[in-house]
């Protein structure tokens, strides 16, 4: 079907379009334009101070913590939900008996908000009234994520993990489903084996979605995990959670210096395009399409 009005394009685009100018477009330039200003103790005037923000926030130790914690987060939700989706993903792809109802429960978990999920994981491994809590505290576990910081980041990788499961889930599974049965069976009958199949076909045929999952759980993992860390652990117990997109929000909202705040919202996402930039630049280069 062929429209004869050229209006008609613009106008179904024009929706979409406003949300990103409103919600994404204009927050992030006024936080490129607050980043310049430092306001005085009692809010009531700004001064422009260049880029002496973000010199204060390069220089700050608390802050280089931060962006080694992240980092650690991040790789670690990462490399987690992506692994769990995929085994998830090929087990499920198999004729198993009540295969349908199996794929319904694994795509759940997606639709649950970041918040409630860090509370389901809080009533299963908090000290006092936590199921696996207990039972670890009785097994003779010294278990207090609100005590011992190693023990909190642990919860906040599988809790931030678990959420992103089922996302990777559906395109691993879109993609195996994807993948001609015939090109199995002629691998079987030339004698490769199960892991053989999967690592020399399957996984090279995969490439594509797995680079696409791998980019949108970084972001994930930088940006939208922020939710679970405040509902779990507020970045403690002493910061040992407390990763760049919570340090802009207690910087911010908590502390009131909207200066450096936003300064390291711009430098987030500046380091984000970066690694999104390499992950184009260098390992798409593995990727096989078609």
């Amino acid at each position: 079907m062929v429209f004869d009005n050229k209006l008609l394009p613009y106008l179904l685009l024009a929706p979409q379009v406003a949300i990103t100018l409103v919600f994404f477009f204009w927050p992030g330039g006024q936080a490129v334009y607050q980043s310049f200003l430092l306001q005085d103790a009692f809010g009531l005037r700004q001064t422009f101070v260049w880029f002496e923000n973000f010199r204060t926030v390069l220089s700050d130790p608390l802050y280089l913590d931060s962006g080694g914690r992240t980092l650690l987060f991040s790789a670690s939700v990462t490399g987690l939900s992506m692994s769990a989706g995929l085994l998830l993903a090929v087990m499920a792809d198999r004729h198993i008996r009540g295969a349908t109802a199996y794929k319904t429960l694994l795509m759940w978990p997606y639709a649950v908000a970041p918040a409630v999920a860090a509370v389901l994981w809080l009533f299963i491994f908090h000290p006092s009234i936590g199921v696996l809590g207990q039972g670890l505290r009785r097994l003779g576990v010294p278990w207090d994520y609100k005590l011992n910081g190693a023990q909190a980041m642990l919860l906040v990788i599988l809790a931030a993990a678990w959420k992103q499961v089922s996302y990777n889930f559906l395109f691993f599974l879109a993609g195996l489903q994807s993948i001609q049965k015939a090109v199995l069976e002629a691998a079987a009958i030339d004698g490769a084996g199960p892991s053989r199949r999967f690592w020399r076909i399957v996984f090279p045929l995969l490439s594509p979605t797995t680079f696409f999952l791998l980019v949108v759980n970084i972001v994930y993992a930088f940006f939208d995990t922020f939710g679970v860390i405040h509902a779990l652990t507020g970045g403690g117990p002493g910061k040992a959670t407390e990763t760049l997109i919570y340090k802009v929000y207690v910087d911010g909202i908590i502390n009131l210096d909207l200066g450096g705040s936003s300064a390291q919202s711009v430098i987030l996402l500046i380091v984000v395009m970066a690694l999104t930039a390499v992950q184009f630049r260098y390992i798409e280069r593995r990727v096989h399409y078609g």
